[in-house]
This record gives C-alpha cells, structure tokens and sequence, in this order.
C-alpha cells in the first residue's frame, strides 16, 4: 500500500494551476462540449436568422408586402448578424469561463468568423477555445482583473484569429468543396457514403450540425448529409413507436436521436436500421431528386431537429446562403417533384423503411423492445 502511494505520480505545479483553473485538455471537452455548444450558437443565431427570413419571404411572395414580413425578415438579419459572437460565447460557456473571459469572447467570436470566412465556424471554434483558457488562466489572479482578462482573452483571440483564421477558414472550405466536388462526380457512391456519415455523427455525442457548417456542407453533399440526418431521426422515432409512444416519436423525430446512445452502447444492432436507411435515401436524394441544400450549411446536419433541414432547403430554393452562392447556386423556383422529393427524402422514406428494417431484425432476434426503450 505504502508503494504504490509512493509509485503514484502526483501532478506537477502547472498540472496543479490547470486543475485549479479548470483548463481541461480533452476530447471530451473540446470536442464533444465545445462543438455541441457551438452548435447551439449557431443555431441561436444563424439558424433562428434564417428561419425568420425564409418564413418573412415566403409570406411576402404569398400575400404581397406588408410591414409585418419586413419586421420578420429585418429580424433574420440581426440574428443573423450575430452569428460569429453567439459561437464564440457558447463555447466559453462550455468550457466555464468566468463571466469576463466570457463577454470578451464575443469580439474573438466576430474576428474568427469574419476572418475564417466559408470555414468561419472551425475557425471560431478553434481560436475561442485558446481564447477562453488563456482568459481562464489569467480570471482573478490579479487587482485589476476587470482590465488583465479581457485584454488577455481578446488579445490572444484576436491575435490568433488575425495569424490562424484565413488558413483554417481556407482548409476546412477546401475539404468541403472537395466533398461537394465528389459528390457532383459520384452521386451515387457519395450519396451514400455523405448520408450514412453524416447520420451516424448526428446520432453520436458529436455536433453534425458544427461539422456541416464547418465544411461549408451545400447542393447535392448537403441534400445527402440531410437524407442521412432525417433518416437517423424520423427512422428511430418511428422504429420505436411503440415502445416510446408520441412523447418518444416528439422527443426523437424533432428533438435529437442521440437519445438512443446509451441503448446503442448496449446493443449496436439497433443502429443497424436507419442506417441502412441513410444508406437508400442518400444516393435517392443525389440521383433521383437532386436535392439540394443551398441555405446555411449547418442545416445540412440538423435533419429534422426543429425541422430545420427542410426548412434549409427550402430557403435554399429562395435565397441561396453566401456559401451555396459561392458554389453555384442560384435562386429557382421549386417544382412539385422538388415537394415531393423533399418530403419523401426527409419524412416519408426514412419512417417506412427503417420501420420496415426494424421489424425485420426483431423478427431475427437481434433486437427487442427492451433495447430501444428510453426513459422518459
């Protein structure tokens, strides 16, 4: 007992201060806590923007101009507006910033965006991240605490944004233009490879959504992430139906399917049909439908959630996002094979066959109602 106390490597003075200031250096909290919150940012702010303008102009193409749309639409803008700021503070709030080190972020969280331009969200994510631990590092250790922490958080923000952003900005659009470019090349091959992907990171504790507006994720590689998406969520709400009634059809099919993780951890097999489901409705919506996501890129890995996926797509048809802009888009008016192919890819498709998929792996064995039931 004596030996192994002595053998037991005690954590230096800086692991000490780190503990104290409570700098965690982990997956989990970068990866995991600062991207799930960053997510929640954007859609605060960017999302919220856009589903305000899309319903503001939809309502004016239907019923002509009136003061009311004009408010909806101006409020989209301000919302909008403050997309780089809400990033940059969720993630301070993630990793426990002290109230200075978290309003200082917002001004990291305007330079980041900006200066990261179609990669804005990485960047912001990366540069904020620095921002709020050298901010936390510094948080009451001295008199003048209201002058040193903002200063430090802001200068390293700022700083890194201005050196980093426009590098990381132009990777993470290089990558997403890569998978963009592929998928116009290989709709079928990458339909189901951006699908099942993109549905698979959404079920999982790790932000699509952050991912997609990360990658700039738009046209066809958006509408197959989206398939993936819708397929993950509608398919396990109505795969479970009967376990988890309307609450769990609510609480999956509009809220998150990541609610069946810790069921998935138990027994992967339930994974099995919506995924395979992805794996059909992503090369349906590149080959058949040509769905496109052309509104902002973190819609494309928001599915159902709100229903901002389709939401996505539809303010895609009206006013294309900068990013979609920037690959080619421009504004069309939708067909009735565009409703119906929307409706089929994000509702219709995902809920026959992953139902149809999960009656056939319980009549196998694989699953049972035990194994998909969540605790609500």
């Amino acid at each position: 007992m004596g030996k192994d106390s002595k053998t037991k490597k005690e954590p230096g003075k800086v692991g000490r201060y780190l503990k104290k200031k409570d700098v965690v250096i982990s997956f989990q909290r970068y990866a995991i806590d600062a991207m799930g919150s960053m997510a929640l940012g954007l859609f605060a702010s960017l999302l919220m923007g856009t589903i305000l303008n899309t319903v503001g102009v939809q309502l004016t193409n239907a019923f002509g101009e009136a003061k009311f749309f004009e408010i909806l639409i101006e409020m989209g803008a301000f919302a909008m507006q403050a997309t780089g700021p809400a990033m940059a503070v969720a993630i301070g709030h993630a990793l426990h910033a002290a109230p200075l080190v978290l309003f200082s972020l917002a001004g990291v969280g305007i330079a980041a965006n900006s200066l990261g331009g179609a990669g804005g969200p990485l960047a912001v994510l990366i540069v904020a991240i620095f921002a709020a631990e050298f901010g936390k590092l510094v948080s009451k250790e001295t008199k003048i605490d209201i002058l040193v922490t903002p200063l430090v958080t802001i200068f390293v923000g700022v700083g890194l944004s201005l050196w980093w952003a426009p590098g990381i900005g132009a990777v993470a659009a290089a990558i997403g233009n890569a998978i963009v470019w592929a998928t116009n090349m290989q709709p079928f091959l990458m339909g189901i490879l951006v699908s099942v992907i993109v549905g698979i990171t959404l079920t999982l504790p790790i932000s699509s959504a952050a991912i997609c507006a990360a990658l700039g994720l738009v046209g066809l590689a958006g509408g197959a992430a989206t398939a993936g998406c819708c397929a993950q969520m509608v398919g396990f709400a109505v795969m479970t139906y009967k376990e988890n009634g309307p609450g769990g059809l609510i609480a999956q099919g509009l809220g998150t399917s990541m609610l069946q993780v810790p069921n998935i951890m138990k027994n992967p097999r339930i994974w099995i049909p919506p995924t395979l489901t992805a794996a059909i409705t992503g090369p349906i919506a590149t080959l058949v439908f040509k769905l496109e996501m052309n509104g902002p890129p973190i819609s494309s890995g928001m599915g159902t959630s709100g229903m901002v996926g389709p939401i996505g797509v539809i303010a895609g048809w009206a006013t294309p996002s900068e990013r979609a802009i920037e690959m080619g888009a421009t504004a069309t008016a939708a067909t009735a094979m565009d409703w119906i192919g929307l409706l089929l890819i994000c509702i219709v498709l995902p809920a026959v066959l992953t139902w149809l998929f999960g009656q056939l792996f319980r009549k196998m064995g694989w699953f049972t109602s035990e194994d998909v039931k969540l605790p609500l």
